[in-house]
């Protein structure tokens, strides 16, 4: 079965660092991209930064310089890890990938909550 199983969200001080991992099943081959999304209540969901299976990498401008995407690709596994959190970095974080061949599959993880409070 596909899916994307993450972890690694939970509670952390301003300023404090995280790392959230999300593996891709066995199943989920010919990754074209891989990525974090983050959605706070009462906002919409948002690109928080993605990787191609080349490396490239994409972030959203409020996490330039914080945040760093990794990709393990071995592992199917893609990690983000974010230092110098923020309060407005509260948020459920998602896992998502696009692969295939011939027929594109976009697929989520179930989320994960990062929240920063003192």
């Amino acid at each position: 079965q596909a899916q994307l199983v993450e972890s690694g969200g939970g509670l952390v001080q301003p300023g404090g660092s995280l790392r959230l991992s999300c593996a891709a099943s066995r199943s989920i081959v010919n990754i074209i991209v891989m990525g974090w999304y983050r959605q706070a209540p009462g906002k919409e969901r948002e690109l928080v930064a993605s990787i191609t299976s080349g490396g490239r990498t994409n972030y959203a401008d409020s996490v330039k310089g914080r945040f760093t995407i990794s990709r393990d690709n071995a592992k199917n596994t893609v990690y983000v890890q974010m230092n110098s959190l923020k309060p407005e970095d509260t948020a459920v974080y998602y896992c998502h990938a696009i692969y295939g061949l011939g027929q594109i599959v976009d697929i989520w993880g179930q989320g994960t909550q990062v929240t920063v409070s003192s």
